[in-house]
């Protein structure tokens, strides 16, 4: 069986990855899965959802504070997201995830789960000062969050293509992933990231 690809948008909060992932499962000729954080949190009762998504998946210790560590229950939460994510994808599903990738652990976790799959590794970036504003326009994020997610989303920060959503609408973002992933060169970053992990370093960070 022929597996499916996987889309991957990784970027902080308010830059956009939802308002591309809706815009691309408009223009692809074939249907795409939406399996992002979001989503998959979603699947939880709704009385566990604010709680578990602020402060054990990411690790919130204030409302407005920096981020801190994901929680064990926070781990295995996304580490059952990531494996959800490739068994859809080799069982031959075409799937986009929105993601943050804010913990070294989860980016190597992607590249050992993903890294013999077709994914295409996209960087969703937008300006701090603008991040801030959506967040504040939304009303619907904790006071903070962009900023906290600003520079640790973007860490190592390679990609197969980063679009940036001050410049680009929605469907443009869409249509030039589209574009990248139908006309190539073949999405290599995540294999690169498989190298560029140190499995001795993340040993820790993926409480199973």
């Amino acid at each position: 069986m022929t597996s499916g690809n996987i889309i991957l948008l990784n970027g902080a909060s308010s830059a956009g990855k939802t308002s591309i992932l809706q815009a691309l499962q408009g223009v692809m000729d074939t249907p795409y899965l939406n399996l992002g954080i979001d989503k998959f949190i979603s699947t939880l009762p709704a009385a566990d959802q604010e709680h578990l998504l602020w402060d054990e998946v990411l690790g919130y210790m204030t409302p407005a504070g920096p981020l801190g560590r994901p929680s064990p229950r926070g781990y295995q939460l996304i580490s059952g997201m990531h494996h959800a994510i490739a068994a859809l994808a080799r069982a031959g599903n075409h799937v986009i995830v929105d993601h943050l990738l804010i913990d070294p652990g989860w980016v190597y976790e992607c590249a050992q789960l993903f890294c013999d799959l077709p994914l295409l590794l996209v960087g969703v970036r937008c300006p701090l000062a603008l991040l801030e504003a959506r967040e504040q326009a939304r009303g619907d994020r904790s006071p903070g969050q962009a900023r906290a997610h600003f520079v640790a989303v973007h860490t190592p920060g390679v990609y197969d293509l980063e679009v940036d959503t001050a410049y680009l609408s929605p469907l443009e973002c869409a249509l030039q992933i589209k574009h990248r992933l139908q006309e190539g060169p073949p999405p290599m970053t995540i294999r690169w990231l498989k190298v560029w992990s140190n499995p001795a370093k993340h040993r820790g960070w993926l409480r199973r």
